[in-house]
């Protein structure tokens, strides 16, 4: 038996390289394209789903002319005016203990009123701070 000589051995080591190499490139490869695939579909459900929200805001938008159309073809005619509510006697009876100096709990326990409601009335109605000082 007779030992191959090394350049034989460097010939059949450069072949093996090769052929290993070309293997890890085609499975490369193969892993790189069915990625591109994926990817490509992704990108196309993608692009439906946006042209769908796209024809839906379209449609939105062409029926929002619509009515801005019909609003514009209606006569101009004033706005009747809106006839201003009395005060609900709660209020009234709120007004008169607050001009008497009321505090901010005994409006809201008298006359069921919330805090921020109590505390209005308190300072549009109450006695104004000179006029407490006078009272003092």
């Amino acid at each position: 038996m007779t030992l191959p000589s090394a350049e034989f051995l460097l010939i059949a080591g450069r072949a093996v390289f090769l052929v290993f190499s070309f293997v890890v490139a085609s499975i490369s490869f193969t892993a790189w394209r069915r990625a591109t695939r994926r990817q490509t579909a992704e990108v196309l459900s993608q692009t439906q789903l946006v042209l769908q929200r796209l024809a839906a805001l379209a449609a939105r938008v062409d029926a929002t002319r619509a009515a801005v159309a019909q609003l514009a073809e209606r006569p101009d005619r004033p706005a009747a005016p809106v006839p201003a509510a009395a005060p609900s006697p709660g209020y009234q009876i709120a007004i008169r203990l607050a001009r008497g100096g009321a505090s901010r709990d005994e409006l809201m326990s008298g006359c069921g009123l919330t805090l921020a409601e109590a505390e209005l009335v308190r300072r549009l109605h109450g006695p104004r701070a000179a006029e407490l000082r006078q009272v003092s």
